[in-house]
This record gives structure tokens, sequence and C-alpha cells, in this order.
């Protein structure tokens, strides 16, 4: 399915977000990436992310299970370290990151809670962790939001060439936990200090924190 929607990943999010992927893109490097690090962007889809924590000053792995949305992010970068890898099976070393970033891809991860064991383990002690996701909507605007993403979305998705898979995204959003219950999963699996804050009108989260243990002792 990634594969297939990979020629119009970029033009969704841009068409979703009304242009707002950015802007949280860059709050979520500007969050946990600091100047010199190694930074892991999982999930990386087609590298906007990775290109973020680049521009940041991190020295960047991006790392996605799908072959065609990693060709398509090594045409935006050659000095970004893109790798063809599974996010609950992460083919790095312990301890090898200083950060790391996942955006709008643990939705979509079988185990949850293996993938962020696994985020962990490959951090430094101290080492931080962004996650940029889709929420449930709260308050005055969910019902607009309702409509956007169950309704409208799957509608431009279809109309795009590869786009049908969009119309999975409401049903990943409705089983996806809601940003507490996310907070709580980060701490129950090894992350610290963990807090979120939600964007654009509460349809998504950004989640911080930081990894306790950072692989095995």
């Amino acid at each position: 399915m990634f594969d297939r929607i990979a020629p119009v990943y970029d033009a969704m999010n841009r068409i979703m977000t009304a242009g707002l992927d950015r802007s949280w893109r860059r709050l979520a490097v500007e969050a946990v990436v600091q100047p010199g690090q190694r930074v892991l962007d999982a999930c990386c889809g087609t590298g906007d992310l990775a290109l973020a924590a680049e521009r940041e000053g991190g020295y960047v792995t991006g790392l996605d299970f799908s072959p065609a949305m990693l060709e398509r992010a090594r045409r935006k970068s050659d000095t970004i370290t893109w790798v063809e890898g599974d996010l609950l099976a992460l083919p790095f070393a312990d301890r090898s990151f200083d950060a790391a970033t996942v955006g709008f891809g643990v939705r979509n991860v079988a185990d949850l809670d293996l993938g962020l064991e696994e985020l962990r383990r490959v951090l430094r002690p101290g080492g931080r962790l962004a996650i940029l996701e889709i929420t449930r909507p709260r308050g005055v605007l969910r019902p607009f939001f309702s409509l956007w993403f169950e309704r409208i979305v799957p509608l431009l998705g279809k109309v795009l060439p590869g786009g049908r898979a969009y119309t999975y995204l409401p049903a990943s959003v409705r089983r996806f936990p809601g940003a507490e219950d996310l907070a709580e999963l980060m701490r129950g699996n090894g992350f610290e200090g963990v807090r979120y804050r939600l964007l654009g009108g509460t349809i998504v989260a950004l989640h911080t924190g930081v990894a306790t243990g950072g692989g095995h002792d």
C-alpha cells in the first residue's frame, strides 16, 4: 500500500493539512534535534521530516520499509543516509542515536509497544524522541475534522493515481490510541518527561520524551 501511495504522498500531505505539515515537522525537529547530533527519522516516507532534521543541524539517517518511498526520498537528498528497514526490528546497534523522530508513521505500526521499545533501544540515555501523529480531534472543531478526514480526504485520494489507499485513513485514526494514551505507552516503554502538544485545531499531536535506558546494559 505504501509503495502505491508514494507518487501522491507529498501532494496528499499538503492537501490534507492545508500546507501546515511543514510547520509541524519543523516544530518536531526543533523539540528534539540539536546541531551535530546523530538523528534517526523512522518511517521516513519520502523524507520531509528527515530533511527538516538535517536543516536543524543533525546527521540524519532516514529509515522506511517502502522502497518506493525511499526512492523519492533519495531524490531529495544525497547527504542523508537512507536505509530500507522495519521500525519493529531496527538495523542499528544500541545507543546509536542522540535523537529520533517519527512523523505520521507510528499509527501504521503493527506493534506499537515494540516500536517504542526499539526506538528507546537505539537512543542513548538522555536521547530525545519526537512523534508527530494524527489524533482524534476535540472540541468545537471536531465535526469539521470528522467530515474532512472521513469523507473529503478519502474522496480526494480516489481522484489521484494510487491514492485510493487513503480510504483507510479514518479507520487508522479511530483505532490509534488517543494523545494521553500514547503518552502513557511512551512512559511504559522507557521514556520520561513525556509531554504532548495538540496542533492544527487538535487534529495532530506532537509527543516528546527522553530515553531512560537507551539500550541494553
